[in-house]
């Protein structure tokens, strides 16, 4: 599996830094939703899902989390902690996150708007297709 990290072009000076997210710019779909996480407790993992064909882009703004993400082959783990780095998720990945930084704020960028029939929420399923997929 490759991972792709998006370097964001930031912008500032002595008062302080700017990065712009731009659709087929530097984001490289068109961005029809935005959500950010926070407040999210000690202990707690997120995620535990793939998408059919959702795409999504994940950016902490500020702290920390680890992300392990699966493609039915594979598993990486890795921390994303730099808010001039997105993460470029590929639909029919698995993913998780956990180790949320007390300050954390992860802002993730989709392609297409919420469908929850684009969600594969059962690990099983999700290595079925994948494993399909792939022969």
């Amino acid at each position: 599996m490759q991972i792709k990290f998006i370097q964001l072009q930031k912008h500032g000076d002595e008062r302080g830094s700017l990065v712009s997210l731009e659709e087929q710019k530097n984001i490289p779909f068109p961005i029809k939703r935005v959500y950010y996480l926070f407040g999210t407790k000690e202990g707690v993992r997120r995620g535990f899902h793939a998408h059919k064909t959702l795409k999504q882009v994940a950016i902490s703004l500020r702290g920390s989390c680890r992300f392990l993400l699966d493609d039915g082959k594979e598993k990486i783990e890795l921390l994303l902690d730099n808010p001039a780095q997105g993460l470029l998720i590929e639909s029919m990945i698995w993913r998780e996150m956990y180790d949320f930084s007390d300050d954390c704020v992860l802002l993730v960028l989709t392609d297409d708007y919420y469908d929850e029939s684009d969600y594969i929420r059962s690990y099983e399923e999700f290595t079925n297709q994948a494993v399909s997929a792939i022969s």
